[in-house]
């Protein structure tokens, strides 16, 4: 087996106050645990409060895709290389990321099927942002082009990622 090291926690306070477990992922990040997120990505997530007061650990060396058995292989990590940058070129309502691999924009729900429709509801808004398009035509290009991952099922709130490769669409 391959070692894919990446961090499977990532993300910022929630617009609603109170105390929150970093645990389950939704629209601020969390417990992402997205495998794709490792070496050369960036992670945008969307600021709700003063600071953000952001949120890193849960160090993978490698995972399958879905997290199945509710666990990977744990591993600590001694050294992250990280750079946390605030952006305010662009507006997010929910977590997206740019990999190595492509575009990635994010789904969470209990139900898995409601995951799906938001990762995938996610990456249309982005063609059609990116590319000057119609929802029809970028759905159209998503169906041809765009492929859903189920990211974890584990953390009671089921994550599927939607991947646009780089290149796409041009």
């Amino acid at each position: 087996m391959a070692l894919n090291p990446f961090i499977g926690l990532m993300g910022v306070a929630p617009a609603e106050p109170g105390v929150h477990s970093t645990s389950p992922p939704r629209y601020c990040g969390g417990n992402i645990d997205c495998k794709e997120l490792g070496r050369g990505s960036t992670l945008f997530l969307p600021i709700y409060v003063e600071g953000a007061l952001f949120s890193i650990g849960d160090g993978h060396a490698a995972q399958g895709g879905g997290e199945v058995s509710g666990t990977a292989i744990e591993c600590p990590m001694d050294l992250i290389d990280i750079t946390l940058t605030v952006r305010d070129d662009f507006k997010l309502s929910r977590p997206k990321a740019l990999t190595p691999a492509g575009w990635i924009a994010f789904g969470f729900n209990e139900d898995l099927n409601l995951a799906a429709s938001e990762a995938l509801n996610g990456i249309v808004e982005w063609i059609q942002e990116m590319h000057k398009v119609e929802k029809a035509e970028a759905l159209a290009l998503s169906s041809a082009v765009v492929d859903l991952r189920v990211t974890q099922i584990v953390n009671g709130v089921k994550g599927v990622h939607a991947v646009l490769p780089h290149g796409a669409i041009r």
